[in-house]
Order: structure tokens, then C-alpha cells, then sequence
């Protein structure tokens, strides 16, 4: 079965292939300490099914130890529209049904298929990699969701974040809610999230939910320096840190300062003992 990464240096990916992933509308490809997620269906501006997130999880499942940077990124005008529209219709997409179908399956069984789902984005912000969502066009729904699940986001100064599932009398199930709420606070996240308005690309630079807007044509560019500067710092210490970042909302700030101490400690010990 051909592995799916082009270029790639010193480890595989396993059970992911490129003809799967083709057929879903994905390209994966690791080179190196760089693994690149492209959602690869332009026509349907990259709207996401069930494959979709089902692909998501396997990726991160397979992902080769050496890859520090996780780049997700969309082909063509649209980083993603958000979910395919069939998926709304009884016939649903081919081969994996539709809301309608899901809603006849017993409960259990349906949000055991909403937690699967939901894998395809948790990996992301796994401490020992740094994702960056590379967003242009429409961020809508899940395609907001899946720029939320990254770490950072780079996007042009054509993007338009919306969180459309309330209007479509569903709710953002896709682990955006959370990091929503830490981004931009709770009174802009219920705006956002409760009128499904379009965010714009100056609003999300001044809120926080954007690191760094470019024109559309230096998006790629700017990923790639930005990855440069990441790669450039020692990775035991990256993972160490994103690892207390990422504590320091649950914890006080003794015990914030008892976590500090433990990872130091490590970190003299690796680098001096």
C-alpha cells in the first residue's frame, strides 16, 4: 500500500494511504520535521464529511515521532467551507450516510461517532508538535473548528471565520467551543458563535484568533517563516513549555510555579547531568 507523504526523511506513516486519503479529498505529506495536511477537495471549497474527520484521526494516530510542525492548510480559494451540504439531505454523501441517517442510530451510538469525529482534531494540540492552521478564504463551521483545533493561525487578509452550526440549529461539536472561549473570551465567543457572523481578517488579528495576517499570495511564505523560527528552538524545551502553557488556565499560580520547577529540573538534568 503506497505511504502517504511525499519527500519524507528518517520514519513512515503508517496505514495511511494516498489513494484513501484521494478519495476523501486529503493530501498528507511529511518531509522531514514538517508533516503538511492539505484539505484537497476545491470544488466543494473543501467541505468536510465524515471521511473527512475519520482520515483526521488516522493521520494523527500514524504521525511519524520526527515531526515537530503540523501545517493544515486548504487547496484552492477556501480553506474550508465547513460541512458538505449533502450530509443535510436524506441520501446523505455515498458510503457514509447523513444527519438523518445518524438520527436514527441510537444515541449511544451517535456520539460514539461524534468522540471519533472529534479525535481528528484533539491530536493537534498534542504538546510535542506545534500545528499551524494556514487559512485563507472561508473558515466556516467545521472549517473554523479545524482552524481552532491548531495551535496558530496564519491567515490572508481574504479569511472569514463563522461558526454556522447554530443557525443550523446544531451546535459547534468539533472541540471549537473551548479554544473559542480562551482565544477571544466569553462575551465574543457567544457573539460570534450566536449571531454566525463572518469575522474578517482585521477583527480576528485584533481579537486573537489570528497570530499574523498577510496578502493572500505571502500566505505560504509566512508559514514557512514561521516554521523556520519554530524548528530553531531546542524541541525537548518546545514540548516542555507548550506542555506548561498549556496547564497554566487549570492551575494556580503555586502550582504553576511547582510545574515550572519539575520541568526545569528535567531540562538541567538532560542538558548538564
Amino acid at each position: 500500500m503506497a505511504e502517504a507523504q511525499a519527500r519524507q526523511r528518517g520514519g513512515k506513516a503508517k496505514d495511511v494511504s494516498v489513494a484513501a486519503l484521494a478519495e476523501i479529498g486529503l493530501r498528507f505529506e511529511v518531509d522531514g520535521e514538517i508533516a503538511t495536511i492539505t484539505l484537497d477537495r476545491p470544488e466543494k471549497r473543501n467541505a468536510q464529511t465524515f471521511a473527512t474527520w475519520s482520515a483526521l484521526g488516522r493521520i494523527g494516530e500514524s504521525l511519524p515521532e520526527q515531526v515537530r510542525v503540523v501545517v493544515v492548510k486548504g487547496e484552492g480559494p477556501s480553506f474550508s467551507a465547513g460541512i458538505d451540504l449533502r450530509m443535510f439531505t436524506p441520501e446523505g454523501v455515498p458510503g457514509q450516510g447523513s444527519f438523518s441517517s445518524a438520527a436514527r442510530s441510537g444515541g449511544a451510538d451517535f456520539e460514539q461517532r461524534i468522540r471519533q469525529a472529534q479525535a481528528g482534531f484533539l491530536w493537534l494540540r498534542r504538546p510535542e508538535i506545534v500545528s499551524i492552521a494556514a487559512v485563507q478564504g472561508h473558515a466556516i463551521g467545521a472549517g473554523f473548528q479545524l482552524a481552532l483545533a491548531c495551535d496558530l493561525r496564519i491567515v490572508a487578509d481574504d479569511v472569514k471565520f463563522c461558526m454556522k452550526e447554530p443557525a443550523l440549529g446544531l451546535v459547534p461539536d468539533l472541540t471549537g467551543t473551548k479554544p473559542l472561549v480562551e482565544l477571544v473570551g466569553l462575551a465574543k465567543a457567544i457573539d460570534i458563535c450566536l449571531t454566525a457572523r463572518i469575522v474578517h481578517a482585521d477583527e480576528a488579528m485584533r481579537i486573537g484568533l489570528a497570530e499574523l495576517v498577510v496578502a493572500g499570495g505571502d500566505l505560504e511564505q509566512a508559514v514557512q517563516d514561521r516554521i523556520a523560527q519554530l524548528l530553531a528552538v531546542n524541541r525537548d524545551a518546545a514540548v516542555a513549555t507548550k506542555r506548561l502553557l498549556q496547564g497554566a488556565r487549570s492551575r494556580t499560580l503555586e502550582e504553576q510555579s511547582v510545574a515550572e520547577g519539575i520541568e526545569q529540573a528535567a531540562r538541567i538534568k538532560a542538558l548538564f547531568g
